[in-house]
């Protein structure tokens, strides 16, 4: 038994007529009878009771006709998920992120993703750079949003978005009425930053930012995550440097002042294994630039008013 039996099975069915349903399956009528023969043959039980005046469906043949069209339902179903996986709209993405892209441009890429796609399941984990680059070398995750260098050569990466560097200062503290500041400015400051072992790429660039503005930070704290830098900032305990979209987190007791170093900036990258099969992948990333190019004509119009 194959489908177009159940196909044409179904137009019989419906139109109980031999010459309409082979009008409507665009055929002849014998060989459309000759197919309900051998499907009737085939299953040992007659669908139809025919007479020169009417066809009518047997008791059989109305069970049957349930079944052959939950049948081909599934058949089209089956059919059109697979086109949507095929073009990207339909299946299962894992990401892992950086804390840079959750205040940047996850947010407004996964609300247009969803709103778009939401036949696409996102399993979502914020990681560290070093701990991406591994769930990607282990198959663990399909893409990874993180702040580079990667050095593994089998991983394709992507720019994303560049943003420049804004200093943290507790609300009370001397230079916090500033408009921006300059690094060497803030040379007998105490530095908090994130732990070299978590984000190695991005330390490395702020200790060479301040190596090149004269001096060698006092680093007093090491944190995991942006919060945390925060509310140490916040509670006094030193100054610190964060991408500056970090100004849509609204922390009381901080204030975020503009650095006009014009080499201050950070970058966030995609990246993910080169012989990566998922289409789905590629979605999430077109989405994720119109994002970060929504973003941008935010930010000049708010720039021009």
């Amino acid at each position: 038994m194959e489908l177009r039996h159940l196909r044409y099975f179904v137009a019989v069915a419906e139109e109980l007529h031999f010459g309409r349903a082979a009008e409507r399956l665009h055929m002849t009528q014998q060989p459309l009878s000759q197919q309900i023969r051998q499907l009737e043959d085939e299953l040992g039980v007659l669908l139809f009771h025919r007479t020169k005046r009417q066809v009518q469906l047997t008791e059989a043949g109305k069970a049957f006709l349930l079944e052959a069209r939950q049948i081909l339902l599934k058949a089209a179903q089956a059919v059109e998920i697979a086109r949507q996986v095929a073009r990207g709209e339909s299946g299962r993405l894992k990401i892992g992120f950086s804390g840079f892209a959750t205040y940047s441009v996850l947010p407004k890429a996964l609300r247009i993703f969803r709103d778009r796609f939401p036949g696409i399941e996102l399993d979502l984990e914020e990681m560290t750079t070093s701990a991406q680059v591994q769930a990607l070398q282990e198959q663990q995750i399909h893409l990874g949003l993180m702040i580079p260098p990667v050095s593994d050569t089998t991983l394709t990466l992507e720019p994303i978005l560049r943003e420049p560097l804004v200093v943290i200062l507790p609300e009370t503290h001397p230079l916090a009425t500033q408009l921006e500041l300059a690094l060497p400015t803030l040379a007998n400051e105490s530095f908090i930053l994130v732990s070299r072992h978590l984000e190695p790429g991005y330390y490395d660039q702020c200790i060479s930012l301040f190596q090149q503005a004269g001096f060698s930070p006092k680093v007093v704290q090491k944190a995991s995550q942006k919060q945390t830098i925060l509310g140490l900032v916040s509670a006094g305990l030193g100054v610190s440097l964060a991408p500056a979209s970090i100004r849509n987190i609204h922390r009381t007791g901080v204030v975020y002042i503009t650095l006009n170093t014009s080499n201050a900036e950070v970058e966030l990258v995609a990246v993910w294994r080169q012989n990566e099969p998922s289409p789905v992948l590629q979605t999430f990333l077109k989405v994720v630039k119109e994002a970060v190019n929504h973003n941008f004509s935010e930010n000049v119009a708010q720039d021009i008013i």
